[in-house]
């Protein structure tokens, strides 16, 4: 999925864990519009001022339940990726991938679609005509400096639900009570998808080196004592070696994502993630002189190209900004 804000901000993203704490951090989502006018909101709350990354999770798009019987859906034309991988989940719906690494595959409920951009990358994103509800996340994990030119790869996993006291979790990445995935991640890192029935309580064990965040779709929950509604993003920092994730009075349906920290700043401008503002400019001449668009050539090999059978143009990039970005800080 892309970025599809016309004017992105250049944000400096630092790693600062917060250390063990008796509650949960709330986030609250902002809303961004996902295409043209008649454009799918999606609520965001990764990146935020109040937090920019989760371990190596630095974005995460939710949207739905949308009807999309009469409406354009998800339609993202093929655009950029560099220094990150995305993950695809569903709820409901049905989406097609398309990559410039000759990968071709659906993705729909309770499956996941991996895609590693590496040095470089680009791929769109369709709903289907046969989709009328599209509700699910969308997510980047930031790879580390020693991997993030690695050669772009895709990986398709659909995990095997379990029930643990009270809940069902699906295990898409990392190791979670005990149930592990074997998809690829370059850090240390988990995600799953967590069914909690009316009521029900689970206390889940945690790797204490994480940081860790609990993404509620549906029902209100509490977070190590902490109320949590739809849309929100509860955070626990480093130092918890458990968790006790405790549903209302209807089932909850939850998103956990953690991993160890990352311990560096990343640079983000739009579907971009490096380590300097020099280094965005140099991505964007390379995509905007992939598709023969003003901005120059490159200076070093372009690692980009298009995705095959592609009917809709590529994204151009947005016009860079005209200052420097200044470093942000999560509070401490």
């Amino acid at each position: 999925m892309s970025n599809v804000e016309s004017s992105p901000q250049e944000l400096v993203c630092p790693s600062t864990p917060e250390s063990c704490g008796t509650g949960a951090e709330v986030l609250a989502p902002r809303l961004v519009p996902l295409g043209g006018p008649r454009a799918m909101l999606v609520r965001r709350t990764l990146p935020q001022r109040e937090r920019s990354l989760i371990g190596a999770w630095c974005f995460l798009d939710h949207y739905g339940p949308e009807d999309v019987s009469q409406a354009e859906g998800m339609a993202v034309p093929p655009h950029p990726h560099t220094g990150l991988q995305t993950i695809s989940w569903l709820f409901t719906g049905e989406i097609q991938h398309a990559d410039s690494a000759g990968n071709h595959a659906m993705v729909r409920p309770g499956q996941l679609n991996l895609m590693t951009a590496g040095r470089g990358i680009s791929h769109s994103e369709y709903s289907t005509a046969d989709t009328t509800v599209l509700h699910g996340v969308q997510l980047w994990a930031a790879l580390p400096d020693q991997a993030r030119f690695t050669d772009p790869g895709f990986e398709h996993f659909s995990p095997t639900p379990f029930r643990v006291s009270g809940a069902t979790l699906s295990v898409f990445m990392g190791t979670v009570a005990g149930e592990s995935s074997p998809v690829k991640t370059f850090s240390p890192m988990v995600g799953a998808e967590i069914l909690l029935d009316a009521g029900a309580t689970l206390v889940l064990d945690l790797a204490d080196d994480f940081e860790h965040g609990f993404l509620v779709d549906s029902g209100s929950l509490v977070v190590a004592g902490t109320d949590t509604a739809e849309g929100e993003l509860a955070y626990l920092g480093t130092g918890h070696g458990a968790v006790e994730l405790r549903a209302g009075a209807t089932p909850v349906r939850l998103m956990l994502i953690g991993g160890e920290p990352l311990n560096e700043s990343i640079v983000m401008w739009w579907n971009f993630v490096g380590r300097s503002h020099e280094e965005i400019v140099e991505f964007r001449a390379a995509w905007q002189h992939a598709i023969g668009l003003e901005g120059g050539s490159p200076s070093v090999e372009n690692p980009f190209s298009l995705p095959t059978g592609q009917h809709d143009a590529p994204l151009p990039a947005p016009v860079l900004p005209t200052v420097r970005l200044r470093a942000r800080s999560n509070p401490s």
